[in-house]
């Protein structure tokens, strides 16, 4: 049986699906989803979900297991992931982990640090400090509290930010004392190898492909798509509110623009996403293989090296 956890990851738009699926047909392997917008349910076309045509074809794991109304974190995330694999393996099958959430990502490597679970009075304090100020009054909340600094914290992703407040908030200690703490356990996968393989591609065909699915969500019907989930709650929960694709379309909804003008504010937000994931990848997460998805020769099929291809 093999016990490794094989990983696929890159930058939104990349082609990490489509590999994936190729990859697990010839090594009789499921999917494991480490995307932390495909585990609501409802958001499925701004989060270019697989389809029930590619699930069908290879078991998928973690997608659609919770209410968009409510916030699932990377805790939940690992409490499940770990139940997860150690079923598929059970039955002698590989696990082929594909997503590309650095967050959750890391969670394979180091230790999770969202054992901190705010109260309810703490979120309603932090949405408040954000609707009365937007991000820049929770980030000066967070500095406050933090007066060592942030460390490699990205303070213009409103979800990251909210949640280390949230953390300082309900453990009374500053970010760098929880990151202490940490680095002295274990991480919820240290039983497991990890081999991973980065897919990549130039800036401008990242563009090029941001643009042409951007234009495939707005016409299979994305705005559609946001104002159910408005009735499903999702303004309750800020890390779906306020993924890329979902705030632009929120505001549009209130603000009589042309569909072209939401259009070019979700390319050029996922262009920054995008930007941000490359460098996240560069600094912090090593893979086994990078593939230049423009230019390499390989074969799907061995992604891994040979190796992968026995028992």
């Amino acid at each position: 049986m093999d016990k490794s956890i094989y990983i696929i990851t890159g930058p939104t738009a990349v082609g990490k699906t489509a590999l994936a699926i190729q990859w697990a047909l010839a090594h009789d392997a499921e999917i494991v989803s480490c995307d932390s917008l495909l585990f609501y349910r409802g958001m499925d076309i701004g989060t270019a979900k697989p389809t029930i045509e590619e699930q069908a074809k290879v078991p998928h794991h973690l997608i659609d297991i919770s209410s968009v109304s409510t916030q699932f974190n990377v805790h939940d995330f690992t409490q499940a992931a770990r139940k997860v694999v150690l079923d598929i393996q059970s039955r002698g099958k590989r696990v082929l982990v594909t997503g590309g959430s650095g967050f959750y990502l890391k969670s394979f490597y180091a230790p999770v640090s969202d054992q901190y679970e705010p109260s309810e009075a703490v979120r309603t304090e932090i949405h408040e400090l954000e609707f009365n100020g937007g991000l820049d009054a929770v980030v000066e909340r967070l500095k406050q509290l933090n007066p060592d600094g942030v460390g490699e914290l990205d303070l213009l992703n409103p979800r990251r930010v909210n949640r280390a407040l949230e953390r300082c908030l309900v453990s009374g200690k500053s970010l760098l004392e929880m990151r202490a703490e940490f680095d002295q356990t274990k991480g919820p996968f240290y039983e497991w190898t990890k081999r991973s393989c980065l897919l990549m591609r130039s800036k401008e065909s990242l563009a090029k492909r941001i643009e042409t699915r951007t234009h495939a969500m707005l016409a299979e019907g994305l705005a559609d798509e946001v104002r159910q989930l408005v009735s499903d709650g999702i303004d309750r929960n800020v890390s779906a509110s306020h993924a890329i694709g979902y705030r632009e379309t929120l505001a549009w909804l209130d603000s009589g623009q042309e569909l072209g003008d939401l259009e070019a504010s979700i390319n050029q937000n996922t262009r920054r996403l995008v930007a941000r994931q490359m460098k996240w990848f560069r600094n912090q997460f090593k893979a086994d293989r990078i593939v230049d998805l423009d230019n390499d020769q390989f074969e799907v099929e061995s992604l891994f090296g040979r190796e992968s291809e026995g028992r």
